[in-house]
C-alpha cells in the first residue's frame, strides 16, 4: 500500500503521487517492490533489509540517495504475551523526497512532534525521534507490568507470573539492542551531518537525539539490570509462598486427624470404658475438643 504527502506551510498533507515529496510504502507487494527497485534505484538487499525485524540500523550512501534503516518498537497485541519486540523501518532520502518502507501498517505522523515539518530531511530525523519516543513510552509500560506482576508474585504458588517476567525480560534484551544500534546510526548522521547536507537547525536538532537516544538506553538498561537482578529472588518467592500452603494444608490435616483420632477409639466394635455411660456422647465430644485444644497449644508453643 502506498500513501503520499506533501509539505505545505511546514505541515504534511496527503497528496497524489506525482504532487507528492513523501513516499509511504506499508508491506510493499512484489509489484511495489520491483518499482521501488527498477524505478527508484533502491538496492534490493537493501530494500528487503528494511522489512527484516532482525536488521540492524546502518546507514548507507549511494549514487543518488541515502538509505537508512532504524528499529522502532513494533505494535503490542495481546498474543504477544507480554513479549514486545522491535522491527525495522527503511528511509531511502533523495534531494527532493523522502520515500520510507514499512512491514506494518502504523501511525505515521501523528503527534506534535510532526507539526512543523522543514523539509525531506527534517522529517526523516523526526522519525527517528519518533521511534525514540516510543521506545520510552514502551519501557514505562513495561515498567508497569513489572510492578503490577512482582505485586501478584508475592502472593502467587504458580509460575505463571514469573514466565511474563521472563518475556520482559527478554524484551527489554530486544530493545537495548535496537536502541543501541540507533544510537550507532545517529553517530554516523552526525558524523556526515555536512555531506548529507543537513542545515544548521537540523544539525542542532539532531544532537538532541542524540541525546534523548543516549538517556533512552540508560533507561532502558537500569530496567533491564533490575528485573535481572531481582528475578532468582521473586522466583524464591514462589518456592516459599508453596512451602508456607504446603505447612498449613498439614497443620490443617493434623488438627483434623487428632479429635479423629480420639472420636474413632470409643467407635470400635469392642468393650470401652463409658460405652453404658449416659453420658457418653458428650464425653468424648469433650475430649476431641480437648484434644484439639491440647494441639493448639503445642502449636503456638513450639511456633509452627
Amino acid at each position: 500500500m502506498q500513501i503520499s504527502y506533501r509539505i505545505i506551510d511546514k505541515k504534511l498533507e496527503k497528496t497524489d503521487p506525482g504532487k507528492a515529496s513523501i513516499w509511504a510504502f506499508i508491506n510493499p507487494d512484489e509489484k511495489e517492490k520491483r518499482y521501488l527497485i527498477d524505478e527508484i534505484k533502491i538496492d534490493e538487499h537493501t530494500l528487503n533489509s528494511a522489512l527484516d525485524p532482525d536488521e540492524l540500523s546502518r546507514l548507507e550512501f549511494e549514487p543518488e540517495h541515502l538509505a537508512l534503516i532504524f528499529k522502532r518498537p513494533k505494535n503490542y497485541s495481546g498474543e504477544d504475551k507480554f513479549l514486545f519486540k522491535s522491527a525495522s523501518s527503511g528511509a531511502f532520502l533523495f534531494k527532493d523526497k523522502l520515500i520510507l518502507v514499512l512491514a506494518e501498517d502504523i501511525p505515521l505522523f501523528e503527534g506534535v512532534q510532526f507539526s512543523r515539518v522543514l523539509s525531506p530531511a527534517h522529517l526523516l530525523l523526526k522519525l527517528i525521534y519518533s521511534s525514540i519516543f516510543h521506545f520510552l513510552e514502551h519501557l514505562k509500560i513495561i515498567s508497569a507490568i513489572s510492578d503490577d506482576l512482582q505485586n501478584k508474585i508475592n502472593t502467587a504458588m504458580e509460575n505463571r507470573h514469573l514466565y511474563n517476567l521472563f518475556a520482559l525480560e527478554k524484551s527489554l534484551v530486544y530493545y537495548l539492542n535496537s536502541i543501541n544500534s540507533n544510537g550507532a546510526l545517529i553517530e554516523k548522521l552526525r558524523l556526515n551531518a555536512v555531506k548529507i547536507g543537513f542545515t544548521v537547525e537540523e544539525i542542532e536538532f539532531l544532537d538532541d537525539i542524540y541525546i534523548e537516544n543516549s538517556q533512552c538506553y540508560k533507561q532502558a538498561e537500569i530496567y533491564s539490570n533490575i528485573l535481572a537482578s531481582l528475578m532468582d529472588a521473586r522466583a524464591s518467592i514462589v518456592g516459599n509462598n508453596l512451602n508456607v500452603l504446603m505447612k498449613t494444608l498439614n497443620l490443617i490435616t493434623i488438627l483434623i486427624m487428632v479429635p479423629t483420632f480420639v472420636v474413632s477409639a470409643f467407635s470400635m466394635n469392642v468393650h470401652i470404658p463409658l460405652e453404658d455411660h449416659p453420658l457418653a456422647f458428650w464425653i468424648i465430644l469433650g475430649l476431641a475438643s480437648l484434644s484439639v485444644f491440647g494441639f493448639i497449644l503445642i502449636w503456638r508453643h513450639r511456633r509452627w
